[in-house]
């Protein structure tokens, strides 16, 4: 049965994507997951995507995991990387800057537009299509670029305070600039620019 399948690998707040059930007939899932909705056992996201109903400690009546829709649906397919996290939120991650981002921002594989915007359950996500195709292999180089190209204007640090967390973040995230000068072309000027202004051109060289 299609519920007991969801108990026993589901948890709350999970994002349920129908790709991920057992069955041939895609039409017989959804009937099942219709039914499901309609008895209170699940929610519906949207079309494709659910999670199980669900009330919190608090009383109130449980959501979805964002983080975890992002991770299933733009960061991960298949056990491999397929997208990361960029924008405000990346700088804010590794202690850039202390603005809290207003939305997502995730660069993917799963992105068929240059850019595009989701709203999931009251959040605002959006998703960039990334200048080559993410793999385990270039994620980090990728995403350090990414962070490179707006490091000027999201920064709240500067002079040796940024060079040395720039230096940090590099040695704690494992970037290797091999494959950094590989793709570095394919980014604006401004890129190459705060790569030299963040004391990291030696690595390049």
């Amino acid at each position: 049965m299609v519920y007991d399948y969801i108990i026993e690998n589901f948890k709350n707040g999970e994002p349920i994507f129908l790709s991920e059930l057992p069955g041939e007939s895609k039409d017989y899932l959804r009937q099942e997951m219709k039914k499901l909705v309609d008895e209170g056992k699940l929610e519906r996201l949207y079309n494709g995507v659910y999670y199980l109903s669900y009330i919190t400690i608090l009383g109130t009546k449980g959501k979805i995991s964002v983080d975890k829709y992002i991770e299933k649906k733009y960061l991960e397919t298949d056990g491999k990387a397929s997208g990361y996290i960029t924008g405000l939120q990346m700088a804010n991650k590794y202690g850039f800057t202390t603005q809290n981002p207003a939305c997502y921002e995730v660069c993917s594989n799963e992105a068929s537009t240059k850019q595009r915007k989701q709203e999931i359950d009251g959040n605002t996500i959006v998703v960039y299509k990334p200048v080559a195709d993410i793999n385990e292999e270039n994620k980090t180089a990728l995403q350090f670029l990414d962070l490179m190209s707006v490091i000027d204007k999201y920064s709240e640090i500067s002079g040796a305070e940024l060079v040395n967390k720039l230096k940090k973040y590099v040695e704690t995230v494992g970037i290797d600039f091999s494959i950094v000068k590989k793709y570095l072309p394919l980014y604006p000027d401004r890129v190459y620019r705060n790569i030299y202004d963040g004391g990291l051109m030696g690595e390049l060289v």
